[in-house]
């Protein structure tokens, strides 16, 4: 008997990087579809074509002739293109994609008022391509929709008439859900009866992420640990009695992260390059680092860094509550990011009241979070929740040790630094329980402590260096859910699709 045909997967998302990115669903986006072409999986990821694609896509061709989805959708073409190792298909609608700004929101940070049709527009894209009315000769066997912004391809596919692909809604923050005025419904030419309890409607609104949740055959989340959390009433923000009642179909899988380019030994963006048998090579990134950020360059003291949305979930306001402490200790503070107009004053206030001893950079500077990771001795995550995390394992591979709170992916990466871990080898980093200054200072300060014993630092930073976080194991969990799809869709019925 042959061996069954391994399944093609439309990976759907609205963010892909290096082009578009607002955070770790970009990164993963680009790193995991790599990760499974590189173990045979014909996936190619269907995402808008923002200008940033457009532009590095200029060769990209046409392979339908306009698309009319429905309801009050623009008119839209579908181009594909390549320009990495992955296949694109690009949802060109000039109406919707064609902006300055981000994929969200324009250039003030305001979303943009027609989310809903733009982010519709994805997923009815997405579900045409999941069904035998598809304009492609490539059908998938499942579609793998990504947040909220792909939420309601699940909810297309399954009002569909005919075989469909089977969908895995992958939920990346729950906080995100994408809710919109009931109106929106007729809007998106989705189905009366879908507006309920049992569908799309959530407290009297449309929700994108609820849609996906109660549609999709299968849910997954990015850390085994959040994958409990969020099917709680304090963490699942409004869904944790939907993904209690859906438990047995949800599955949380680490993200891994793209390790040639996150590398202290290639990596081109730092200013010395290193590996865990020369940690010496280390120290002129520390000193770089205090240099761009107005800090004194002192490598006999360490020095805390920081890359982060600055909201309340990020915890940065614990930070901020003991940062005079910190500094006192002493310690320098370097931080990255952007957000809550109160936190990004409040630490642009922090490095004018502290100067040489805290600094800051109020944006996004993708070079500059890699000179971070390179440079600085501890890094910090004190997150309220954190669905996986991406920089603890940045940091581990820089031999910058991190100290997070332990939730979600942070609690599954990071093995908290005590007598016994150090000893056996396993010791990564700092954890602290509740989210409060004084549980965040009381992690900061054992850090500090054992930084200031550089043998037992260094077994930490190359314990850290050690851990495997690529995508790889990740991928082949990932494989394991689309066959599981495929062989259940072809049981009911479905054929596999032609293509």
């Amino acid at each position: 008997m042959a061996e069954p045909a391994s399944p093609r997967v439309l990976f759907v998302t609205p963010e892909l990087a290096p082009w578009v990115k607002s955070g770790g669903l970009g990164d993963v986006s680009a790193a995991l579809p790599a990760a499974l072409r590189a173990i045979g999986i014909d996936v190619r990821v269907l995402v808008p074509a923002y200008p940033p694609l457009r532009a590095v896509c200029a060769d990209a061709k046409p392979v339908t002739a306009t698309l009319r989805a429905g309801g009050a959708f623009a008119p839209a073409k579908l181009l594909a293109a390549q320009p990495g190792a992955v296949p694109l298909i690009l949802v060109e609608c000039a109406a919707y994609f064609n902006r300055k700004g981000g994929a969200y929101q324009d250039s003030h940070g305001k979303d943009w008022p027609d989310n809903a049709l733009r982010f519709g527009l994805l997923s009815r894209v997405a579900a045409l391509l999941g069904t035998a009315q598809s304009p492609l000769d490539w059908r998938p066997d499942v579609v793998h929709c990504h947040d909220w912004p792909a939420g309601l391809a699940p909810a297309y596919l399954t009002h569909a008439a005919g075989a469909r692909s089977a969908t895995l809604m992958t939920i990346h923050n729950v906080a995100f859900q994408g809710t919109f005025p009931a109106a929106t419904v007729g809007a998106l030419g989705l189905p009366p009866q879908s507006f309920s309890m049992e569908g799309v409607e959530f407290h009297g609104q449309l929700s994108f992420l609820k849609g996906g949740t109660v549609y999709a055959d299968r849910i997954s989340t990015v850390s085994p640990t959040y994958a409990r959390e969020i099917q709680t009433d304090e963490l699942g923000c409004g869904l944790g009695g939907l993904l209690r009642h859906r438990g047995r179909h949800l599955t949380g899988i680490l993200n891994g992260i793209d390790g040639d380019v996150w590398n202290p030994a290639t990596d081109p963006l730092i200013a010395q390059r290193y590996d865990r048998e020369h940690l010496d090579r280390k120290a002129p990134n520390k000193i770089a680092l205090q240099k761009r950020f107005g800090l004194d360059a002192d490598a006999g003291i360490p020095l805390l860094g920081v890359v982060s949305r600055l909201t309340h979930q990020k915890g940065l306001d614990l930070l901020l509550e003991i940062a005079s402490s910190v500094i006192a200790h002493p310690a320098q503070l370097a931080v990255l990011g952007s957000g809550e107009s109160g936190l990004e004053t409040a630490f642009r206030e922090l490095a004018a009241r502290f100067p040489g001893r805290a600094g800051c950079v109020i944006g996004y500077d993708e070079a500059l979070a890699h000179r971070i990771e390179a440079g600085a001795d501890i890094f910090l995550m004190p997150s309220r929740y954190e669905p996986c995390g991406l920089n603890q394992m940045y940091s581990m591979r820089y031999g910058t040790v991190p100290v997070v709170r332990a939730t979600g992916g942070l609690a599954d990466t990071v093995t908290n630094c005590n007598e016994h871990t150090l000893a056996n080898g396993s010791a990564t980093g700092f954890t602290f329980g509740e989210p409060t200054g004084t549980e965040l200072l009381a992690a900061i300060g054992r850090a500090l402590e054992a930084w200031s014993d550089q043998a037992g630092w260094s077994r930490l930073q190359k314990n850290g260096m050690t851990r495997d976080f690529g995508w790889q194991a990740s991928a082949r969990r990932y494989v394991g859910l689309y066959e599981t799809l495929a062989a259940g869709r072809a049981a009911h019925g479905d054929p596999r699709p032609a293509g």
